[in-house]
């Protein structure tokens, strides 16, 4: 079966490193697609199965474009401070949770809820 990848929509580079790291632990491909324009050919590159997009880089209508575009496609959200509305709007635009930036368990967990981890590998 196919490794589960991950494309890394954080603008931070700092939290994008420790993202990388932390990730790479779980997941066998994780790749960096710091800012806008790098999201969309990443994803179609790489065939990406999930996306973690940081919502204080990273507006709503994006979770629905991409969700729109790449209809197979799992997001999860990380975020540093919490906030319900954006939370919630995130949820309803798609995305699968939102977890704190270094709450790697539960990022991990939100694409094993979403089955990614049974149909492909982690390391």
């Amino acid at each position: 079966m196919k490794p589960v990848t991950v494309v890394l929509a954080v603008a931070d580079p700092t939290l994008n490193d420790m993202l990388l790291n932390s990730l790479r632990a779980h997941f066998r491909v994780v790749l960096p697609a710091g800012n806008h324009e790098q999201i969309r050919p990443a994803i179609l590159k790489h065939r990406a199965d999930v996306v973690l997009m940081d919502l204080e880089s990273f507006a709503v209508h994006e979770i629905v474009a991409l969700r729109q575009a790449f209809p197979a496609l799992s997001v999860v959200c990380v975020h540093r401070l919490a906030d319900d509305a954006l939370w919630s709007a995130a949820l309803s635009a798609g995305a699968l949770d939102c977890c704190h930036t270094s709450d790697i368990r539960g990022i991990v967990m939100a694409v094993n809820r979403e089955g990614r981890l049974a149909q492909g590998h982690a390391a």
